[in-house]
């Protein structure tokens, strides 16, 4: 081992020192406690000197998931030249022209003629005569009806009960013309008698013509019904 390689390794020079020393001051010892002959074997067997080299540790694994360096932005240049200012000249204002409307002369006035006179509106038409309202032919039944002295002693007797209808005909001059039995009170001879008188008495009343639309009397017929009953 060189000169050069021991000043790199101060360390391990010095252990050999160390161990140097250790041996004289042993073999001082035994010289003097009378132990050299039985030192001396040792003495005489060759000496070996290593060199200890210290173990180095293990280097240390790369630690993981590390975020990546930043990046550094580049130095500034050390000199930026200033921008270009581009300065436009003032527009030249266009001249002012100012004009001046002249108003036109006043058109000439027309006097119109008067409008004609507006004539009055026509009077509203008069109204229509009221409509007429159709009436039947009638008869005052109440004023001829038979009384309790006109039913027939054979009837009252037979107890003969029931109502007779009879179809009167009336003309447009109010007069009867023609009377019928449309409907008997019952089918015995007593019934019969009843319808007899009730043709006979309702005959004798006073009977209205009818009246159309016009207001004009007409004729027509209508039916009458007398009920009989005892007392």
């Amino acid at each position: 081992m060189d000169f050069a390689q021991q000043q790199r390794r101060p360390g391990r020079h010095v252990v050999t020192l160390g161990l140097v020393l250790a041996l004289h001051v042993l073999l001082g010892w035994a010289l003097v406690t009378g132990l050299a002959q039985r030192m001396v074997e040792v003495i005489r067997a060759p000496i070996e000197t290593k060199i200890i080299e210290e173990a180095k540790p293990p280097p240390p694994p790369p630690p993981e998931n590390l975020p990546p360096p930043p990046k550094l932005a580049p130095p500034p240049p050390s000199f930026v030249p200033p921008p270009e200012v581009h300065v436009n000249a003032p527009p030249v204002a266009a001249p002012t022209i100012t004009t001046t409307t002249v108003a036109p002369p006043p058109a000439p006035v027309t006097i119109a003629p008067p409008p004609p006179p507006v004539a009055p509106p026509a009077p509203p038409a008069p109204p229509p005569p009221p409509r007429v309202v159709a009436k039947p032919a009638i008869a005052n039944v109440r004023a001829c009806a038979p009384s309790s002295d006109d039913y027939p002693a054979a009837a009252r007797r037979a107890e003969a009960t029931g109502s007779t209808r009879i179809r009167f005909v009336v003309g447009a001059d109010g007069k009867l013309a023609s009377a019928e039995v449309v409907k008997s009170a019952g089918p015995t001879r007593e019934h019969k008698m009843l319808d007899r008188v009730a043709l006979a008495k309702l005959g004798e009343c006073r009977f209205t013509a009818g009246i159309d639309e016009n207001g004009k009397p007409v004729g027509g017929s209508f039916d009458v019904e007398y009920v009989w009953k005892l007392e």
